[in-house]
């Protein structure tokens, strides 16, 4: 069987998405390794892969990292790539120690690990994107124009994409950076077509949805708790919520009949959460870390930060959703959810009230969350997911 090598950076975004792709391939038979910084050892190795560490210079958030530099992120969007083009020239050197003397058959790569692709072109490897959120269409750098005139001309932006291009350079590649890295040869799409801008001018050749390449829990059985269930999660690096937690407490006390679930994060005590009165209703769960795709099987409203993994797994368990973003594609992902017909804003003054009434219009979407879900399954999911890495190894 063949040598899959997978390449990412310490961010469950854009680890998680992946994780039971891999697993599945280790399954089957292929040696897989993966290269990434130690601090997810113990998120990746249990799918069976080889782990290949090389210490990352991204400021790391959450508790598998052990430090919290969210504030590193938040910057502008030169700021923000600039950090990732630190980690470009950090990647390149240690990934070619790690692999030149065990050459992969094919390479696997996640958006934030798209220098991999160097590898790839020296070796003569095959490569193949794996995309947690949306891609490129046709048209849009016409459609980014403005995005991409500020990037080439502030000179952060000029400073930055320079750096980048040299880096190429020194590995005999003459292209534009940007177009290198937002090009795939070809790609596998891990969301939804309806979480896709421009969806109809998608590229299908190079570009395939699957949706989530995930394994799906067993359906609840019959003796699944039945009281409506309240989800609250903001994933790993927006967890400091605390009026949110406070409102979603009020709103338990004032439904003893629900049940209310808090994912509170590394950046949370669990213990300091609690209703405005101090107490923690007896229908409250707070825990750290819980395992998503398992409890949304069983959770009627998801009150999200609206991050690209979370709206997926809303998306595959026919979940509707409260979405609250915070930064970045959030905002746009929220959009799309809404157009999708299974989301409602936060509201903007937040409380008990507020609260319990968005949660009953989003659990008036529940049934077109449910067809959508349908939908979704027919992408093919983990097992279409399989059938496209197998096809790019070589014959």
């Amino acid at each position: 069987m063949a040598h899959i090598a997978m390449f990412s950076i310490p961010a469950p975004g854009h680890v998680l998405p992946s994780l039971d792709l891999i697993g599945e391939l280790v399954r089957r038979g292929h040696r897989v390794t993966y290269a990434n910084d130690p601090s997810m050892r113990a998120t990746i190795e249990p799918t069976g892969a080889e782990f290949r560490a090389y210490d990352s210079v991204l400021p790391k958030i959450g508790a598998a990292a052990g430090t919290d530099d969210a504030e590193a992120y938040r910057g502008d969007v030169i700021d923000q790539l600039s950090l990732f083009a630190d980690e470009y020239e950090n990647q390149l050197p240690r990934w070619f120690r790690l692999y030149e003397d065990d050459r992969p058959d094919l390479i696997l790569y996640d958006i934030a690990g798209a220098m991999s692709v160097v590898l790839a072109r020296t070796w003569g490897v095959p490569t193949l994107q794996v995309s947690p959120t949306y891609v490129a269409w046709e048209g849009y750098d016409e459609d980014m124009a403005d995005f991409h005139t500020m990037l080439r001309t502030d000179p952060r932006g000029v400073a930055m994409l320079a750096r980048q291009d040299a880096l190429l350079a020194r590995h005999g590649i003459h292209e534009d950076s940007l177009r290198f890295l937002g090009g795939p040869e070809r790609s596998l799409v891990l969301i939804a077509p309806s979480m896709q801008p421009n969806a109809d001018r998608v590229d299908r050749s190079v570009y395939t949805f699957t949706g989530p390449a995930r394994s799906i829990p067993e359906a609840p059985s019959g003796d699944r708790d039945r009281r409506t269930t309240l989800l609250v999660s903001f994933g790993s690096a927006f967890t400091d919520q605390p009026t949110t937690y406070r409102a979603a407490c009020d709103l338990a006390a004032q439904r003893p009949d629900w049940r209310v679930i808090l994912q509170v994060g590394g950046r949370t005590e669990p213990s300091t959460v609690t209703a405005s009165d101090g107490s923690v209703p007896p229908n409250v769960e707070v825990h750290p870390w819980i395992d998503q795709v398992a409890v949304l099987q069983e959770t009627d409203v998801f009150l999200t930060h609206a991050g690209m993994g979370g709206a997926s797994e809303a998306m595959l368990t026919g979940t509707s959703v409260v979405t609250a973003p915070q930064a970045a594609d959030q905002f746009e992902n929220a959009t799309m959810l809404a157009a999708a017909g299974i989301a409602v804003p936060i509201p903007e003054e937040l409380s008990a009230t507020t609260l319990g009434a968005a949660c009953d219009a989003a659990l008036a979407l529940t049934g077109r969350a449910e067809d959508l879900a349908a939908e979704l399954a027919e992408l093919g999911g983990l097992a279409r997911a399989v059938e496209v890495v197998e096809a790019r190894l070589p014959a």
